[in-house]
């Protein structure tokens, strides 16, 4: 296979499980099987490609966040909870509250993320893990969407971002950094919607927002740290171009497809996905 074409497809692969529950470390690993491994460069060059997607499709919001320590008030709450397909809708709470709330999710997993990397933490990179992280995944995730949509009967539909609820999501990150095949998106919504936050499009868009400068920083702490060990001698800049692209296109592509998807439909998709691929990958080993 040629390498452009190698590009491509580990772009799109990137592109669209980045943001999905389904593991994009997991799968990158994987397809690295097939494709090729790649230098540590090519696979930020791909991530980058992804952030940049939901940069561009939040553009708005992160304006409006950014506005909003400059008005006296912090901005005006509508008192509207967040469309599914809408990233422009108002927010169910004062935006500078709501940025407070970024801020200390982001601000808990850049702690622990720290301490990770300071404790010499490599990823694993067999496959075994990998399926049985997808297995597991799928199962929690069948039965926190199960509590979590018990307690949005029985409390109601809550939108706003809490405190109970940013904490545990900035956790979440950095478990679903540790462990590939958990899903970084995947593990920070469904800690939403059980720590508080009963509606799937609220939860979903804090996941997205917390996970730019989360991804931004792992990508730029990554980068430096490629660049000073290795530079960047023998890399091929236009096939670390097709891919960035492809991941960006393929990235927003995915992520708008995703906030149509959930504003009708449950998770529960993404869970069987899951578990068939990690059962899959188990039977394959043990063949």
């Amino acid at each position: 296979m040629g390498d452009w074409l190698a590009a491509v497809l580990l772009g799109i692969i990137e592109g669209i499980t980045e943001f999905l529950p389904i593991s994009s470390t997991g799968h990158l690993l994987i397809a690295e099987r097939w494709l090729g491994v790649r230098s540590d460069l090519f696979n930020i060059a791909i991530q980058a490609g992804a952030i940049l997607a939901v940069v561009a499709i939040y553009r708005r919001r992160l304006l409006e966040l950014g506005r909003s320590f400059l008005s006296p008030r912090g901005g005006i709450a509508s008192g509207h909870p967040p469309a599914a397909n809408a990233v422009d809708a108002p927010l169910a709470q004062p935006p500078r509250d709501y940025a407070w709330k970024l801020l200390a999710a982001f601000g808990v997993t850049a702690i622990l993320g720290v301490l990770v990397k300071l404790r010499g933490f490599e990823l694993p990179t067999e496959i075994a893990p990998i399926a049985w992280a997808l297995v597991i995944g799928g199962l929690w995730m069948l039965v926190a969407e199960y509590f979590a949509a018990r307690r949005a009967a029985t409390v109601g539909e809550r939108a706003a971002i809490t405190w109970r609820v940013a904490v545990p999501v900035g956790i979440a990150q950095v478990i679903a950094g540790v462990f590939p095949g958990t899903s970084r998106s995947g593990a920070s919504i469904f800690v939403a919607l059980l720590a508080g936050t009963t509606q799937r499009a609220a939860a979903t868009e804090f996941a997205f927002l917390v996970g730019i400068p989360t991804m931004f920083a792992a990508t730029a702490y990554e980068g430096a740290a490629v660049l000073r060990e290795h530079g960047t001698g023998g890399e091929d800049w236009s096939l670390l171009a097709i891919a960035f692209v492809t991941s960006a296109i393929t990235a927003f592509v995915a992520v708008k497809w995703l906030l149509r998807y959930i504003q009708t439909h449950r998770f529960t998709l993404f869970a069987i996905y899951r578990i068939v691929l990690g059962c899959m990958l188990l039977l394959w080993l043990a063949r």
